[in-house]
């Protein structure tokens, strides 16, 4: 009998959630790195193919065969489009014109979106301070795109909301995959046929549009490196790293790599690509994150227990 999640964070779980907001905050410190060399849907289709082959092999090596039903593999390719394919194209081509970080920043809307997508679908209930967090994180997402935007897109503001619509895309996946446990799939399979899914839809466009032939030169050595990166440690690793924490910590839990992600891709791309934050990025970010702290009702739960820690110090 398999045991019941502790939902507590002991010292490997919380090594485990760094590492992985590290290499999950890489994957737009890679995508940035690649672009020097490659198109974005060429990019999203070698990460997709490799990813997909990786997988394969995880799968060989645990004994789990593929599925045959047509539902899974119609649900896989929802799958691929909503949590793959569409939303990679969109913040690779946003790093063209936005930075890593702030890439990243607005990517941790994600975990606003998905309350929103949850609560719209009646899965979870949208409680109060769910609505209250999501609404003071838009008001993040405000700040971070600026009043300059009411005056005119420009492929600043495009690329931004084409990272929040990755996000939402992002999040209707996270309601949309709900389906996968009631047909039987594990995780890891979902995973893996995602991937596969997604790179038959995207190889055969990037082929059409990219024409990697005409290619004036070969990718070099550190691209090739940032593709292994991208697709074995941002893709693979990553997702086996957060199955295991949402299964020994909880999902409440596991949403703490919304906060530390960004703060990793910002560091990389500080130490590697040059880039600063600016002030009002960094205004943008603080209010994004007190929102998703909102959200995930912790905030209030240990200011009510240090309010009522002072209450009875003073009541003594």
């Amino acid at each position: 009998m398999r045991a019941a999640p502790t939902h507590t964070m002991n010292t490997a779980t919380w090594m485990s959630l760094l590492f992985l907001s590290l290499i999950w905050g890489g994957s737009f410190f890679f995508f940035k790195v690649l672009l020097f060399e490659l198109p974005p849907l060429t990019i999203v289709a070698l990460r997709l193919v490799v990813s997909a082959a990786a997988f394969s092999l995880v799968l060989l090596a645990i004994g789990q065969r593929w599925p045959r039903a047509p539902e899974i593999w119609r649900s896989f390719f929802v799958m691929g489009t909503l949590n793959n394919f569409v939303p990679f194209t969109l913040i690779v081509w946003s790093e063209i014109h936005i930075t890593s970080g702030l890439a990243s920043i607005l990517n941790a809307m994600t975990t606003v979106f998905s309350v929103l997508v949850a609560g719209w679908a009646r899965h979870e209930r949208l409680t109060a301070n769910r609505l209250g967090g999501a609404l003071v994180a838009l008001a993040g997402v405000a700040i971070l795109i600026g009043p300059d935007a009411l005056h005119g897109l420009n492929f600043k503001s495009l690329a931004q909301l084409a990272v929040l619509l990755a996000s939402l895309l992002y999040a209707c996946a996270s309601t949309y995959g709900r389906r996968f446990a009631h047909l039987g799939v594990n995780p890891i399979l979902v995973a893996a046929g995602q991937s596969t899914a997604g790179a038959i839809i995207c190889v055969p466009l990037e082929l059409l549009v990219d024409r990697p032939w005409h290619f004036a030169h070969a990718p070099s050595l550190d691209a090739w490196l940032a593709v292994l990166g991208l697709s074995l440690l941002s893709t693979v690793v990553a997702y086996i790293i957060f199955f295991r924490i949402l299964a020994t910590a909880g999902a409440t839990n596991a949403l703490l790599v919304s906060f530390l992600m960004p703060i990793s891709t910002l560091v990389l791309g500080a130490l590697f690509l040059g880039e600063r934050l600016s002030l009002i990025a960094a205004a943008g970010m603080a209010v994004i994150f007190l929102g998703i702290a909102l959200l995930d009702g912790r905030l209030l739960l240990w200011l009510r227990q240090g309010l009522g820690g002072a209450a009875r110090i003073r009541d003594a």
